[in-house]
């Protein structure tokens, strides 16, 4: 059930694991601030020795922001609560503001728990907020029906717990409790908050759906959004479920930068779980961020049924055979650029350097040098060849220094795949397919999960 106690904190955080403390993110409104004070009650009780750390991200864009973070800080000092603010400093975009906040609130609070060799953040998302991010999705889902691009994930609204960056977990405590209960506990002890202008202000699209879910059938429509969450949470889990057992099964990885699909994966039965596990290794090879549009996937998979062919989607080249199918990146558009440790290099591989001298270039191995590996494993030579000249190289005034893969010497440089669509943000619904990619291509395995003892990946949708 929705939480409605007086006392949640044993019901909200009695599962998590508190071994390398917790950031709380604080802004000083209601929800943030009961989230503070019910997480320190908590700890006070059961882990004393917990270590806890507000964090205020004062986005710098309005004038009463600093005053607002002066006012946590105040707070935290009276509850003995270490508190950090962080100001997100430089331009602002004109288009796009709340997503580019969102990211610069993550990044910032991310880089201030790895600081303290923190691992988790928790953030004061509510069950309100869950059910406008849903219609804010269901408005765009709607809003697409023409383009045929809909697909229904971004209808499980968030996560309970999401992994940033591949290595700290934002969790969400809150997302089975209502606004008002917190409130209310608040107001019984006397503890104000601070109301952001921008929650009311229509020009931004959570405000309007905030407004509309306030009208005479709000409950009667938050119920109805809240229970579509769960189903959809429910399905996208399931068919992460059975796209993860299929690229377990029917995908390998021969060579850096190549992936080969059996031909079984497009002439089986459960062609929705085929579709999703292409669309996530069609980002992963491409290395992007978001999955193709579902229906020109579904398009591309209809034509490897009927047999082969070399098609290019999501900057992934598509090359059916009788052999296999045959994943890897494009030759257009390969980054070359200054060599820079922990870059992101097209989107698909981390860098680490050794050599710290300048002069350094991170660029394509190009097909020339890519010729003198030979094939094998019933890899076709020219498959093979293209997969490996898209891969990342170190140069130096034009002289190759490494290479990724083959026989070559110690290298300078060390090259981690990621799974480019979750490698910034991987919602709990998708941690089985993720980490079947992870598997497939090499790449870190997945730190665990929050959570004592279960897996409570969907549990706020069985509220």
């Amino acid at each position: 059930m929705l939480g409605t106690g007086p006392d949640l904190s044993d019901d909200l955080f009695s599962d998590f694991d508190f071994s390398t403390g917790a950031v709380a993110a604080v802004s000083g409104g209601s929800d943030s601030t009961a989230l503070l004070l019910l997480l320190k009650h908590h700890l006070d009780r059961t882990l004393p020795a917990a270590r806890l750390l507000a964090v205020t991200i004062d986005h710098d864009l309005r004038p009463g922001s600093a005053a607002e973070a002066q006012a946590v800080a105040r707070l935290c000092a009276e509850h003995g609560i270490a508190h950090r603010t962080l100001i997100w400093s430089g331009g602002k975009p004109s288009a796009g503001l709340p997503a580019a906040a969102r990211e610069a609130r993550y990044r910032l609070l991310a880089e201030a728990a790895e600081a303290e060799g923190i691992r988790l953040i928790l953030t004061g998302h509510t069950a309100d907020d869950q059910a406008e991010t849903v219609l804010m999705r269901q408005a765009r889902e709607e809003k697409a029906r023409d383009e045929d691009a809909r697909d229904g994930r971004g209808l499980a609204g968030m996560a309970p717990a999401t992994l940033y960056d591949w290595r700290t977990w934002i969790a969400r405590p809150l997302l089975g409790t209502r606004r008002a209960v917190l409130r209310e506990m608040l107001e019984r002890r006397g503890i104000g908050w601070t109301e952001d202008p921008t929650n009311v202000d229509r020009r931004f699209e959570r405000p309007r759906m905030r407004i509309a879910l306030a009208g005479d059938d709000g409950e009667a429509r938050f119920a109805q959004v809240i229970a579509k969450a769960g189903h959809a949470a429910a399905e996208r889990e399931d068919l992460g479920r059975r796209a993860a057992a299929l690229i377990g099964a029917l995908a390998d990885s021969p060579a850096s930068g190549l992936i080969r699909l059996d031909r079984d994966l497009a002439n089986g039965e459960d062609s929705e779980a085929a579709v999703y596990a292409l669309r996530i290794l069609l980002a992963t090879v491409g290395g992007v961020s978001f999955l193709v549009e579902e229906a020109r996937c579904r398009a591309l998979f209809e034509r490897l049924r009927s047999g082969a062919l070399c098609a290019t989607l999501s900057r992934t080249v598509v090359d059916a055979r009788r052999t296999g199918i045959f994943l890897h990146r494009e030759a257009r558009n390969l980054p070359a650029v200054p060599a820079k440790d922990q870059a992101l290099w097209d989107g698909r591989r981390r860098i680490t350097l050794s050599d710290r001298s300048g002069g350094l270039v991170i660029a394509p191995v190009g097909p020339a040098a890519a010729k003198r590996f030979a094939p094998e494993g019933g890899v076709p030579a020219s498959v093979l060849r293209r997969a490996l000249a898209a891969e990342p190289a170190l140069w130096r005034g034009g002289e190759r220094l490494d290479f990724a893969g083959g026989d070559a010497p110690a290298s300078p440089m060390a090259i981690v795949p990621v799974v480019s669509p979750f490698a910034r943000f991987l919602p709990a619904f998708d941690l089985k397919p993720a980490a079947a990619v992870a598997t497939l291509i090499g790449a870190p395995p997945l730190p665990p999960l929050p959570f004592r003892g279960h897996d409570r990946g969907g549990a706020w949708a069985k509220a």
